[in-house]
């Protein structure tokens, strides 16, 4: 049987492949949007830092209102119907204080994560946003699960 190959996922990126991965990645007031398709058995992720794109500069996925739109339209692309996906996210953790909190950055990264997959009409069977921890997790794109743990602070 072979290995399933991995793949890590820094920041500001988007991983989406037929082929079977885990994938993992580490979270703070970011936010990873996993989309599973359980018909084709194939999924997607990506790992943003900042909830809206204003306009200006380059739209790069660093973006959730950016990286939600790719990840989807890469998931089309691959061979998924919109009606078959499903959505997990995870991150927006306060990791930092004060300055954290002031700006609130994680929670307006998930607010952006469901309002976006309410849009699209993708259902979120899973979730774990919020607190003050952060999170490392592994995404298997041939099954869906994402295993995850929590950070300590140091």
């Amino acid at each position: 049987m072979p290995l399933i190959k991995e793949h890590y996922l820094y920041g500001g990126a988007i991983f989406a492949d037929p082929h079977p991965y885990i994938v993992s990645t580490v979270l703070g007031s970011c936010v990873a949007v996993c989309l599973y398709d359980p018909v084709n058995r194939m999924g997607g992720i990506n790992h943003y830092q900042l909830d809206l794109w204003n306009g200006t500069g380059l739209a790069s996925p660093k973006f959730g209102n950016i990286a939600i739109q790719k990840l989807f339209e890469k998931m089309l692309k691959m061979g998924s119907r919109q009606s078959d996906l499903q959505a997990k996210i995870f991150g927006g953790a306060s990791v930092i204080g004060n300055s954290q909190n002031l700006f609130q950055i994680g929670e307006r990264n998930c607010e952006i994560a469901f309002s976006m997959l309410k849009e699209l009409n993708i259902p979120i069977i899973a979730s774990d946003v919020g607190g003050n921890h952060g999170r490392k997790i592994k995404f298997n794109t041939e099954t869906g699960i994402v295993l995850m743990k929590y950070v300590n602070k140091k």
